[in-house]
């Protein structure tokens, strides 16, 4: 249970990385400076530097809260007996991280050269593929034959291309996910 001061900090700091995520689409990492994030959230910039005190700041949290969705489900997966249901459960899971934060993804796509020059950027970046590998590892096992660790791999980027390049051309994301989690399922089965 959260105390009284907690939840408007995380609902603030949540508020400041949408904001920053709509500005940096807009006009990219570095055209976007902090007073423009404080100026489209309604605040001053020393409010906003007292949750984040650069853009950096701003994009490590929302790149590690979107990071930890997918420890968090490699985790979870470990514990869970292997087979059909499971499989389709991390399918599931998956798909609803990748749609969820799409725009986390959209930027680190776009930004990648700022991304890299970060403290820790090429770092960050390079985690994708851990978490990649780890999410391969429970939908078929770490000593499944090439075949299926390809086919597991596969299904994984092409949620993520998938839900970012239809997300755009559906208004009915439900039917998209129903979509691609069907194809993702297929690959892994």
């Amino acid at each position: 249970m959260h105390d009284a001061g907690s939840a408007p900090r995380s609902d603030t700091r949540s508020r400041v990385q949408e904001v920053a995520l709509e500005l940096f689409a807009e006009q990219g990492y570095e055209k976007t400076s902090l007073r423009e994030i404080a100026e489209r959230l309604g605040v001053t910039k020393a409010a906003l530097y007292y949750h984040f005190k650069s853009k950096e700041d701003i994009v490590h949290c929302f790149t590690d809260d979107y990071f930890a969705k997918f420890d968090a489900l490699v985790e979870w997966a470990k514990d869970q007996p292997q087979g059909e249901a499971t499989r389709r459960e991390v399918i599931d899971r998956y798909v609803d991280i990748v749609l969820a934060g799409h725009e986390v993804f959209r930027f680190l796509e776009q930004n990648r050269a700022s991304v890299e020059t970060m403290h820790g950027g090429k770092d960050r970046l390079a985690h994708v593929r851990d978490r990649l590998d780890g999410l391969v590892d429970v939908l078929v096992g770490p000593a499944a034959p090439l075949r299926d660790r390809v086919r597991a791999s596969t299904a994984l980027i092409a949620v993520g291309a998938t839900c970012r390049f239809f997300l755009q051309q559906t208004e009915d994301r439900d039917k998209l996910r129903a979509i691609v989690r069907e194809i993702a399922t297929d690959l892994t089965s």
